[in-house]
């Protein structure tokens, strides 16, 4: 792996431990954060000028261990008041256990409350600290996390025919079509 850029290795000079660089993927940094890291190194990364967290992901990695992986997108549009390219930097936070769990950075970054839900609706990973821990997308009756590979392909339950929008199946909707008429 080649040497690290200048704003990376001041952003490792004096990180917290359990912070690990990793292979760039397609030109951007890549550093694998142990969770109790976290928001050490993103205060860091904040007072090094990533200003922005551009997403949240999660990843299901079933049946590896640990299973779930957050990670985070950041950005950095200049560096110490000099014009230059945009610097980028990705988080990658192992997240092991029955219930995963890691820190909210939203307290660092506003940007990431939304995609925190997200990922906690979606994949079921909770964000200690978080101020607004609540379903985004799902109903808030929802049975479990769609996105997580063990979750069932057509749902928690099957639906009952009398359920089904206009009594038509998913599968089959038929439409009819005709030229447009003046």
């Amino acid at each position: 792996m080649a040497e690290p850029a200048p704003w990376l290795a001041g952003l490792l000079e004096g990180a917290p431990g359990g912070v690990e660089r990793l292979e760039p993927c397609h030109g951007i940094e890549s550093l694998r954060v142990m969770p109790a890291s976290l928001i050490p190194l993103c205060q860091r990364a904040r007072a090094a000028g990533f200003t922005m967290c551009l997403d949240v992901a999660g990843v299901d990695y079933l049946p590896r261990e640990p299973r779930f992986e957050v990670v985070y997108h950041l950005l950095a549009l200049k560096g110490d008041g000099t014009p230059e390219q945009p610097r980028r930097l990705q988080l990658r936070v192992p997240v092991a256990g029955e219930r995963p769990e890691v820190p909210t950075v939203s307290g660092i970054w506003p940007s990431a409350n939304w995609p925190e839900r997200e990922v906690y609706d979606l994949m079921g990973i909770r964000f200690k600290g978080h101020p607004d821990l609540r379903r985004i997308l799902m109903p808030d009756d929802w049975e479990g996390h769609p996105l997580r590979k063990d979750y069932p392909l057509r749902g928690p339950r099957a639906l009952e025919e009398e359920e089904l929008p206009l009594g038509h199946r998913f599968d089959f909707l038929q439409a009819r079509v005709r030229p447009h008429e003046r």
